[in-house]
């Protein structure tokens, strides 16, 4: 086997090809694990918005709380359930909650579609990760609100002691929370009657049920599907969350791989030119590895790994590029709630190095038609070149 260390010199000797073409792998790897790292923050941070222990009823055969209707009368059925954890007050924690959508201005000509969502006190209580941040709760039966952590600065009125201005009434915002990073930071939250009036809606979107362990889940799930005096179905509210992000998510993962294996063929093609160059000005080179007893296995076998070398040294400076863009954080449209969502690119370890093996990988396919070449050359026509 030829030296590691032959590989390297010959690699720095050549270091203005070499680095154009880690660069142009780099670029590729970039694409694909950010493409990755957006779609994983998505998924968890729609998926953060739920809690083990806590089960979101939904009209059956709805999507979402958007297109959801729960009577009255079933949330008040719902807080008989023996397995219904208590809040420190000894009520039942069952809320029913009203979510439509808002239009916010976002910057001076641009607007942006928000979830309003109308909350009791038991909201808050069968969410313990909500927390507020700054301010306090709104008074119940006022238009007071608080913002979810990722709308504040969204518009000059959206921050604590702003007005949000909707429904043809005025909004006081007076308080700001957070939930973990999760899909509730990008949601307005409102008193659920101040709010149903507002918009007409007399029925709740949905109910969030807080059960006493998340051993009692599956069970109660089934109880209120099988319960013949309404027509409900129930989901744990890390499923229904997940849900939420799947479409979003799989859309940009498949378009993003998609642009990642157009861009990658260009890269793969332009190592294969890399390796050929390298391969014709070192032809007396590869000879004389020949002449001195190298089989050609081994000649094959080191023009390879050279370019392998090449690939994952383009996937490390792809993946830490990718690694940088865990700060920024993006708004867009969720297309199966039609509200904007606030989001970051998430790194894990599995996407990391899915990153270094895909240019790995890229590496090894541009360097194996030069190597055969390599390790073709005939001794004599080698040593004459």
């Amino acid at each position: 086997m030829v030296p590691l260390f032959y590989n390297t010199r010959s690699l720095w000797a050549r270091r203005l090809s070499t680095g154009l073409t880690v660069v142009g792998l780099g670029l590729v790897v970039f694409v694909f694990s950010a493409v990755l790292m957006l779609a994983n923050g998505i998924e968890s941070a729609l998926a953060s918005g739920g809690d083990a222990s806590n089960v979101v009823v939904l009209r059956k055969g709805a999507t979402s709380e958007l297109v959801s209707g729960v009577e009255r009368d079933a949330v008040r059925i719902l807080t008989t359930d023996p397995q219904v954890a208590s809040g420190p007050d000894g009520m039942p924690l069952v809320a029913g909650e009203r979510v439509v959508l808002l239009t916010l201005p976002s910057g001076r000509t641009q607007a942006m579609n928000t979830s309003a969502r109308g909350i009791s006190a038991e909201s808050f209580a069968a969410r313990p990760e909500v927390q507020l941040v700054s301010g306090r709760r709104p008074l119940p039966g006022t238009n007071e609100v608080v913002l979810g952590r990722s709308l504040v600065g969204t518009s000059p009125e959206a921050a604590l002691g702003g007005e949000l201005r909707f429904a043809r009434q005025r909004w006081p915002v007076v308080g700001v929370f957070a939930a973990r990073g999760g899909a509730f930071e990008s949601e307005v939250w409102a008193d659920a009657m101040r709010l149903g009036t507002a918009f007409g809606r007399d029925d709740y979107s949905s109910a969030v049920v807080r059960l006493r362990s998340p051993a009692e889940v599956d069970a109660f799930v089934k109880r209120v599907e099988a319960n013949p005096r309404f027509t409900l179905e129930a989901r744990p509210e890390p499923a229904y969350w997940a849900d939420q992000a799947s479409g979003l998510a799989a859309f940009i993962r498949v378009l993003g791989l998609f642009v990642s294996f157009v861009f990658s063929v260009g890269a793969v093609l332009g190592a294969m030119i890399t390796m050929y160059a390298q391969v014709a000005t070192r032809v007396a080179e590869l000879g004389m590895l020949r002449a001195v007893g190298f089989r050609r296995r081994s000649v094959l076998a080191s023009v390879v790994v050279e370019s392998a070398m090449l690939g994952a040294a383009g996937g490390v400076l792809g993946a830490l590029g990718a690694l940088a863009t865990r700060w920024i954080h993006i708004r867009t449209l969720n297309f199966q709630t039609f509200a904007a969502v606030s989001f970051g690119f998430s790194p894990t370890p599995a996407i990391l190095l899915g990153a270094l093996l895909f240019g790995t990988g890229m590496g090894l396919l541009g360097g194996l038609l030069p190597a055969l070449r390599a390790a073709r050359l005939s001794i004599l026509d080698a040593l004459r070149a």
